[in-house]
């Protein structure tokens, strides 16, 4: 007589299926997970934030300040006079500036005192001044070469 078919070996037990987790497992890996959510939503929310500005355009007038400041988080902050009407008192409209390139030519420059136009973005919604004091952020500036308001 012959031998049956001989039978094949038994499955280690470290080999389970996904469907075989208990519930329980599942609820400790939900948990687990949890606090995540949270994270992943700010981070979403911050790339958002920093990336989509709200508005943009440029502002004309004569810098009258330009500094870098802060003890933890360093940001390059200043300030515009735009006069509308000679004689009348200049509005100050104050601005960060995150580019390290555009705070080295604004100091190369030697722009404070004279008539400049500082192209900005506008990006509401930053959780923190660590990006800069203002919600305007200067990205470009130039001297304009006639200096009759």
């Amino acid at each position: 007589m012959q031998d049956p078919l001989p039978t094949p070996p038994p499955y280690p037990t470290s080999f389970r299926s996904a469907k075989a987790t208990s519930p329980r497992e599942r609820g400790v890996l939900l948990v687990s997970l949890l606090p995540l959510i949270p994270l992943v939503l700010f981070g979403l929310y911050l790339g958002v934030v920093l990336n989509v500005s709200f508005s943009e355009g440029d502002r004309t007038g004569y810098l009258q300040k330009f500094s870098r400041k802060g003890w933890i988080c360093r940001t390059y902050e200043g300030e515009l006079a735009m006069t509308t009407v000679p004689g009348l008192a200049p509005i100050i409209w104050n601005f960060s500036v995150w580019d390290d390139d555009v705070a080295k030519e604004i100091s190369e420059l030697n722009v404070l005192g004279k008539r400049v136009v500082l192209h900005y973005r506008e990006h509401r919604g930053i959780p923190t001044n660590c990006f800069g004091d203002t919600n305007y952020f200067v990205d470009g500036v130039r001297i304009v070469e006639n200096q009759t308001p």
